[in-house]
């Protein structure tokens, strides 16, 4: 069974890394990080930058690597590839994508933790944020 192969980002407002944009996807009711699948042919670092873009608004630089997460959905395995992304100044985020997400918003990290549903995602925040 073919794996399922999405990217996303970890969008810090700046360098201090102190603010972290989450979105609210109201399909599942879930607060997450900005991600998702492929698209044919596209490599993992533009499907995240993509992906970011359409789901936030905003307009970010490529930072460094963040990690990787890998959890099932139904009977297939799911790889979500991450990197740490700097937003533009003045960034304000907006979801783009409103089929998919709801809302998109900055957060202190603690806040950030504290509203997203998933461990594993938690995870690579706190591996990532400088605090």
């Amino acid at each position: 069974m073919d794996r399922i192969l999405a990217a996303g980002g970890l969008v810090w407002r700046d360098r201090a890394r102190t603010e972290l944009l989450v979105v609210h996807r109201a399909r599942y009711d879930d607060w997450s990080l900005p991600k998702g699948k492929l698209d044919d042919g596209e490599t993992f670092v533009g499907a995240a930058l993509r992906e970011v873009k359409e789901e936030t608004g905003c307009d970010v630089a490529l930072e460094s690597w963040a990690g990787e997460t890998f959890y099932r959905v139904g009977e297939r395995a799911k790889s979500v590839l991450f990197w740490n992304m700097i937003a533009a100044p003045g960034a304000v985020p907006v979801a783009l994508d409103t089929g998919e997400v709801a809302e998109a918003k900055w957060l202190r990290v603690a806040d950030a933790l504290a509203r997203l549903n998933y461990a594993d995602e938690k995870a690579l925040v706190e591996r990532n944020a400088r605090r």
